[in-house]
């Protein structure tokens, strides 16, 4: 892959860590650093040259809970190949590695919920030009994704349990 290609794609998924079609570390040095790698398994980050080089976990944690987002603010009945498709694209236009070849492919696991933000209102615009939704702006389907998004929040119980 990499006479071919300046900037290499390798993306070995299977799991776990130990059935790996190949590491992180071996990729880097193949590519001679240029590749961008995301794994199935998390890897640490790989030392070369220098610098270090952040591994990137590649699963469901991007698509697939945006993908229900997108279908829970435009009450999109079906997924289609279009909409994956939005999907994906949405995530590539925020990859770190665009403005900075050294980032990792995938944003950071911090950013997931903006990023699914990102994705949703991507996929819900796509199932409106689909005619799989009813047409909302695009800043409506954004507040509306907002607004629905799950938060991870939970009360905060003092003194224990009182004597049962």
């Amino acid at each position: 892959m990499a006479r071919k290609t300046e900037r290499p794609i390798i993306f070995p998924l299977s799991n776990p860590t130990a059935n790996s079609e190949a590491t992180p570390e071996d990729l880097t040095r193949w590519t001679e650093g240029r590749a961008l790698i995301a794994t199935g398994s998390p890897f640490p980050p790989v030392e070369y040259q220098g610098r270090t080089i952040p591994i990137a976990q590649c699963n469901n944690v991007y698509i697939f809970p945006a993908i229900g987002l997108a279908l829970s603010v435009s009450r999109a009945r079906r997924i289609t190949e279009s909409m994956m498709m939005a999907a994906a694209k949405a995530l590539g236009a925020n990859s770190p590695a665009l403005a900075n070849p050294a980032a990792p492919l995938l944003p950071p696991l911090s950013d997931a919920r903006q990023v699914a933000v990102e994705i949703a209102v991507a996929v819900a615009m796509e199932a409106q030009s689909s005619g799989l939704a009813s047409p909302r702006s695009k800043d409506e389907l954004r507040a509306l994704a907002l607004a629905s998004q799950w938060a991870p929040a939970y009360p905060s119980y003092e003194g224990g349990l009182s004597s049962i």
